[in-house]
């Protein structure tokens, strides 16, 4: 497993820990510090997994609105927890990361990754249809930019056709 794909589970995993404990921000970082230890012991950035939970956390009344707004036929609290703590996850990263570390498609396919593995048989839907519709409400940025491999791929395959 990649070092970012390890870290996001840790931080999602601390999300639904600090959800499931009753949302107390005075044991948050212990329960990163343990999750870190327990399940990434030799992860190279373990920042990284304490930012995405401090930030995710600091920006949950925003992302919980935008939840709210983006799937309207299920209250907050009527999602289940790990759903809710992959979106809280996925929509930090996707509309508050950084989006050259990050590139919007990338939070979207870890944040499914993420709900196919520890949610349910139609989490992965389910967080796929969320973030697909913020995504596209916030002007799908970056739809264009087409990756360096591809983008060298594509000139050889034109130098090819040119010569031909």
């Amino acid at each position: 497993m990649a070092s970012r794909h390890l870290s996001r589970s840790v931080a999602m995993q601390s999300l639904y820990e600090w959800d499931f404990k009753g949302k107390k921000k005075d044991k948050l970082q212990a329960t990163i510090e343990h999750n870190v230890e327990e399940f990434a012991p030799g992860v190279e950035d373990p920042k990284f997994i304490y930012d995405l939970v401090n930030n995710a956390i600091e920006k949950i009344e925003e992302i919980d609105k935008i939840i709210e707004k983006a799937a309207p036929q299920w209250p907050i609290d009527q999602i289940a927890m790990v759903d809710r703590a992959v979106l809280r996850l996925g929509i930090y990263e996707l509309l508050f990361g950084n989006r050259e570390e990050v590139p919007p498609k990338v939070a979207i396919n870890e944040a499914i990754e993420l709900a196919k593995t520890f949610g349910g048989d139609a989490s992965g839907k389910f967080v796929n249809g969320v973030l697909g519709t913020i995504y596209r409400e916030i002007g799908e940025p970056g739809k264009d930019d087409t990756p360096k491999a591809k983008e060298k791929e594509q000139a050889e395959e034109t130098e090819k056709i040119i010569n031909f």
